[in-house]
Parts: structure tokens; sequence; C-alpha cells
């Protein structure tokens, strides 16, 4: 486990999956393949298999052994209901969630599909959030999926958001995260895009967190969306003021 991960939205990462395929566009420049193989020539044990979908069966009770609660992302470097993962396995990550119930566990998944078909064998509790990716609209598909999954918060992570998702159906859903690419060839997000779903989600008051813009230098490009850091979460609405010092989030578009 990695613990004060740099991830805005979350304290550490989880990982008893690594490795995972490319299914739709949002993976086109998947961070975690790049840092998998990356560990893979530096030696890491864990990443021996490069980005081959691996399971850890050492690291499944690793959270019950962390005593301060954290906001905890599942798989990080992965996706736990990738096909080649058991039902088992996953059953058995859900049963640790579960007795670790003083931390709050993020998963996410792009194929939500599969958590709707076995969802009734695996133990929902208050402490598990489930999301999905959705990058443009021709994936929100996926949010009908995770309507059928009985979890305390489900949420969405744009990102990366490569199209407007102006208009798209939030009903059932409990958070929505946004963010740009990030690293070598990022694609660019407009920022009518990221405008046009925090309104939808202001309107339905649904917390909203901006992640990133992204680009080559994420750092540069910073995470104000008109001069505020949206820092919403569930139970937690707190969008901040900053000075306009990141260029990108104040352009309008033509």
């Amino acid at each position: 486990m990695a613990d004060n991960s740099n991830i805005e939205w979350t304290d550490a990462t989880w990982n008893p999956v690594t490795g995972c395929d490319k299914i739709s566009p949002g993976c086109k420049r998947c961070y975690a393949e790049r840092m998998a193989k990356r560990l893979q020539k530096m030696g890491s044990p864990k990443y021996q298999n490069g980005f081959d979908v691996t399971l850890h069966p050492r690291t499944l009770e690793d959270p019950l052994r962390w005593t301060k609660a954290r906001r905890m992302f599942v798989n990080s470097m992965s996706d736990l209901f990738h096909p080649e993962v058991p039902d088992s396995f996953i059953e058995s990550v859900f049963g640790v969630m579960a007795r670790a119930e003083r931390h709050t566990f993020q998963v996410l998944t792009k194929r939500p599909g599969r958590v709707a078909e076995i969802a009734d064998r695996l133990e929902w509790t208050d402490n598990i959030w489930m999301g999905t990716s959705v990058e443009t609209m021709v994936y929100a598909g996926r949010i009908d999926s995770l309507r059928q999954i009985p979890a305390a918060v489900r949420f969405i992570s744009a990102e990366p958001l490569l199209g407007s998702l102006d208009g798209i159906d939030l009903g059932g859903v409990g958070w929505v995260i946004v963010g740009g690419e990030s690293g070598p060839g990022a694609r660019p997000m407009k920022p009518q895009w990221a405008r046009e779903i925090r309104d939808i989600c202001v309107s339905a008051d649904i917390p909203f967190f901006f992640k990133q813009w992204g680009g080559m230098n994420r750092k540069v490009t910073g995470r104000l969306l008109d001069g505020k850091e949206w820092d919403e979460e569930p139970g937690v609405r707190r969008p901040r003021k900053g000075k306009r010092t990141d260029r990108i989030s104040t352009e309008r578009e033509d």
C-alpha cells in the first residue's frame, strides 16, 4: 500500500491486483501502465509481470493493519473487475473492506456491468464507495450499470475528460470527479466541458471535485476552475476561492 497519495481525492492506495487492458479511449495513455513498466525495470517484485493482470493475495489484509482512518483508492494500478480477476478474489477484497470499517474505500472501474452482475454476492458496507469512469457521452451508459449497484456512494470519474458531458443523467450519483489528462502526449480538455459538468452538479446539488487541468506539467496548469478549487466530497461541501493564476481555467470558448 502507498500512504500519502498524490491523488487529490484520496489519502492512500491499496492494490491487491495490478495490471489491466485498454477498453476505451480514456485508457490510451494509462498512467498505471507507464508506472508498472517503470517499476518492472527497477526490479520491483510486485511488478515482475509488468502490466499483466496479477493477483496479490498477500496484500489482502493490509488495510486491517492501518489503525488511522483513511480514504483508500482501491486498485489505482488495475481494475478490480477485470475479467481475469476471479469472483472469489473480488469477494475476498470486499470482505476485507467490510472488516476494515474505519477506512473509506473508493473502488473505481470501467466495467460496472460486471459489478452489477455479481453485486448480490458482495458485502456492501457503508464505507465502500463505487465509481465508474466516463470520459465521453459514448460511455455514459456505464452510469446505468452503476445505478444498479447498492453502494453507499456511487461516483463518476470523468478523467481524462475527452468530450462534452452536457445533458448527462446523474440520477443516483453522489459525487463527480473531473480532470484533464496529464503526461506525455496529453489530450487537452476544453474549459467548456469542465464548466458544463460542474454546472450540472451544482444544479443537482451533487458534490463536484475538480482534480486538474492536466497537460505535460499539471503543477503548472493547476486545478483552479473559474478562480476556485472545487474540493467537494460526499458530506463535505467546501469550494474555496483562489487567485486566478490558472490561465487555462479562465479561458473562454470561441
